[in-house]
Formats: structure tokens, C-alpha cells, sequence
């Protein structure tokens, strides 16, 4: 299952999927109430991913575009749910490149051992794509962490 997850992060990359402002604004409203309930602690790009880095990593490179990572995460929805865990024993690898763009801006905060906990509203996750656990035009969260870059 974990498989199927991630093809359908590489296929959600070639979709294109337009919103109209009042999509975005209330997907927007929904992570900043989530945000004020909970009390995180989180910024905001200018694409409208919220993160909220926790460990920087090592070294003096960030992880770019066409780096190979290795990488371990839990995600969930808002309200708490978890729909999918990856431990550290069966971390993944994946090029940059080949992941939804939510992860692509917050891997490349990163550097080798860092970590960082995200929020990816629709637009930069797998907008109206359904995947076995995740429906359409999802807000997800994750907690991720980088164990190594190449």
C-alpha cells in the first residue's frame, strides 16, 4: 500500500489542477483554523504551504530539486486522523523532483537530518485526485524527516 501512495504522488506532479480564488481562500481559512485550535506554531510560503521547521539537518547544503532523499513520515488530516506511517526501518527514496510540490518546497528547507512538519493544502498536494486513502482536495500534514541526501 505504502507503493500506491507514492505513485500516486508522481502522478499527481503531472496533473493540472486550477482553483478559483475562493477555493483557495477557504481552503487557506480551514488550515488557519486548524492552526489557531491547535495552537502550532507555523509559517506560510508564498505557494501556501504552512511548515514549521523542527530540526534544520546538517551541513552547509540545502537538499535541491534533483537530490535523491531518503526520508521517514507519518501523515494526517486535520482532524487528527492518521492515513498512512512510514518508520525510520522502511524509509523511502525518491528524487525531489518525483513528489508533489507540498514536498518538494519543504524538502528543500531541509538538509540532511532535518525535519520538518508540514501542512500541503490541495493545490500542492494531490488536488482532485483520489488515492485508496486519500479523497479529493485533501488537506494533509506530515511530519517528515530526511535521513539521508545524494
Amino acid at each position: 500500500m505504502r507503493y500506491v501512495i507514492f505513485i500516486a504522488l508522481i502522478f499527481s506532479m503531472f496533473s493540472c489542477t486550477t482553483y478559483s480564488e475562493e477555493d483557495l481562500a477557504s481552503f487557506d481559512q480551514q488550515i488557519q483554523n486548524h492552526i489557531d485550535s491547535t495552537g502550532l506554531d507555523m509559517k506560510k510560503t508564498e505557494s501556501g504551504l504552512y511548515y514549521n521547521i523542527i530540526e534544520e539537518g546538517e551541513g552547509d547544503e540545502l537538499i535541491k530539486y534533483k537530490d535523491q532523499v531518503t526520508f521517514y513520515y507519518k501523515g494526517s488530516f486535520l482532524n487528527g486522523n492518521t492515513f498512512q506511517v512510514i518508520d525510520k526501518e522502511e524509509a523511502l527514496k525518491f528524487h525531489v523532483n518525483q513528489l508533489i510540490i507540498g514536498w518538494q518546497d519543504a524538502l528543500m528547507m531541509l538538509k540532511k537530518g532535518g525535519s520538518i512538519h508540514i501542512i500541503i493544502p490541495p493545490q500542492l498536494g494531490y488536488a482532485t485526485k483520489n488515492t485508496e486513502v486519500i479523497p479529493a482536495n485533501s488537506i494533509l500534514q506530515y511530519e517528515l524527516t530526511v535521513t539521508d541526501v545524494k
